[in-house]
């Protein structure tokens, strides 16, 4: 907490999401912050940037990675899933502990960069079930749940909506909004995806439109908070735009900028 010129004390919080194993980045994101916010997908399975990182392509190689993006991009989703089944078939690996084995390692080197203290929360490809044995004193994991930070109320509510893509922590739209309904009325909502507007949730570069909440547009339009903050979409059309009282952020694709976003109050 900065005292300001006038004896005041102000808060400054930093927040990213979608770190996708830039450890490097993580570990600098809380300094000059009372407080760091995660917004979760701590785990890189597959770098579209870079096919040669992440759990796939060091399992497979950069260029089965090169065709797995490929089908993807392409959205032929079964075709991709059914390439990724020949290769688990290939080498003969249980499929689910070997891709545990590299989560749980990614989870380690993670949770050990976040400052104290670290409010977080999961991503679509995150796996919650692991994350109390790596989150620390220091960090406290909250999904559909309130903390206050300043004299500030944040809720947060983890995870994503079911798409095409099937990654690990998909919700039906149900269990969504009753988490959205059990924070209720707050200064900031924090969460992984962005609510449903076509401007938030379209990717430049993928081209396609991805999954946000009705859920949380309505919650917005209905409480108004002063800010809603969120990621999941890595290069939106539009970063931020007014919801009514509300701004709506899209914090950025930490993975790929390695800075936070600031907020201060």
């Amino acid at each position: 907490m900065a005292p300001t010129p006038g004896g005041n004390s102000r808060r400054r919080v930093h927040v990213i999401s979608d770190v996708h194993g830039n450890v490097r980045d993580l570990a600098r994101a809380g300094e000059g912050a009372d407080a760091l916010i995660c917004l979760g997908d701590l785990i890189l399975f597959v770098d579209y940037a870079d096919h040669s990182r992440g759990i796939f392509a060091d399992l497979f190689g950069t260029e089965n990675a090169d065709r797995l993006v490929e089908l993807r991009t392409a959205r032929r989703y079964e075709e991709a899933r059914a390439f990724g089944a020949r290769l688990w078939a290939g080498v003969g690996m249980d499929r689910a502990a070997a891709i545990e084995k590299a989560v749980r390692r990614q989870y380690a080197e993670l949770f050990a960069a976040f400052p104290t203290p670290t409010y977080a929360t999961y991503g679509n490809v995150d796996i919650p079930p692991l994350w109390p044995e790596y989150a620390g004193e220091g960090t406290r994991v909250l999904d559909g749940e309130r903390v206050e930070i300043g004299g500030w109320t944040f809720g947060f509510v983890g995870g994503g909506l079911r798409s095409p893509m099937r990654t690990p922590y998909e919700i039906s739209d149900e269990e969504y909004a009753a988490k959205i309904e059990a924070v209720g009325e707050v200064d900031v909502l924090c969460t992984h995806i962005p609510p449903d507007v076509p401007e938030l949730v379209y990717d430049t570069v993928a081209r396609r439109f991805e999954r946000g909440s009705r859920a949380l547009l309505d919650a917005i339009r209905r409480t108004r908070p002063r800010y809603s903050l969120f990621g999941h979409v890595h290069q939106p059309l539009v970063r931020r735009m007014r919801i009514g009282a509300t701004e709506c952020v899209n914090v950025g694709h930490f993975a790929g900028s390695g800075k936070p976003w600031v907020l201060e109050w």
